[in-house]
């Protein structure tokens, strides 16, 4: 049986955005409501939203600002150094916090959450958790019926599940410390935290009730990140 952990004092979602100032608006708003609704149900957790703005040539970083996110600008144009500069951030910030009383959730900028999604993180964190593994769909509007079918194929929804995504995560400050945290690479960042994470021996979960929605674009920011693994469903081939 899962050992319950420490009340949290601080719960800090990091976003990493590389040119995403059309996208980055709705997911800003939709933090904001999973904020309001935390704040809500425990009033004594500080709530935090850093947007890393990395390599950004549009108004990425103006946009977060004006929806009142801190905002943290990297050049390194590598998703795992900005979401790694992005947790360093929650440690300035979190002077005089134990690392054990701060959640870290991580999300991106081209993705929407619920609006229980970082109450849910954080009961199943003080339930003993000390990794939720997180549930992703891409944006059903828009999106080919045979590419969504060949989706769900894969991604069933169902607790337990083995997909791993940084636009859905969280974990404790203290486990992410303890295994080093996100490698500075520019693809998996997120699978070889969780992997680390899996090795220590600490307790963790993989959940669908925190499911989030991300874009369905076929074109992304990175090759071989999850615009081209969406865009490989097309390919029988790929079917695994």
């Amino acid at each position: 049986m899962t050992a319950p952990r420490p009340a949290y004092e601080l719960v800090h979602v990091v976003v990493p955005a590389h040119d995403e100032e059309d996208l980055l608006p709705a997911c800003l708003a939709s933090l904001s409501g999973a904020v309001a609704e935390l704040r809500a149900a425990r009033p004594h957790v500080q709530t935090r939203v850093t947007v890393v703005a990395d390599a950004c040539t549009d108004g990425s970083s103006a946009v977060a600002r004006l929806l009142d996110a801190d905002v943290l600008e990297v050049g390194a144009g590598n998703v795992g150094h900005a979401r790694r500069a992005g947790v360093r951030r929650v440690l300035e910030l979190a002077t005089g916090i134990d690392p054990s009383r701060v959640w870290v959730a991580s999300t991106d900028a081209d993705t929407r959450v619920p609006g229980h999604w970082l109450l849910a993180q954080l009961r199943l964190a003080e339930a003993g958790h000390a990794m939720v593994v997180g549930s992703v769909h891409p944006e059903r509007r828009g999106l080919d019926p045979r590419l969504w079918r060949a989706w769900l194929d894969r991604h069933p929804a169902r607790e337990g599940h083995r997909h791993v995504h940084g636009a859905n995560l969280g974990l404790s400050l203290d486990a992410y410390l303890q295994v080093g945290g996100f490698p500075a690479v520019p693809l998996h960042e997120d699978v070889l935290l969780v992997e680390a994470v899996r090795r220590s021996g600490l307790p963790w979960c993989a959940t669908d009730t925190t499911r989030v929605t991300t874009s369905a674009r076929r074109s992304g920011r990175l090759v071989g990140g999850f615009a081209d693994y969406l865009d490989g469903l097309d390919d029988p081939a790929s079917a695994s």
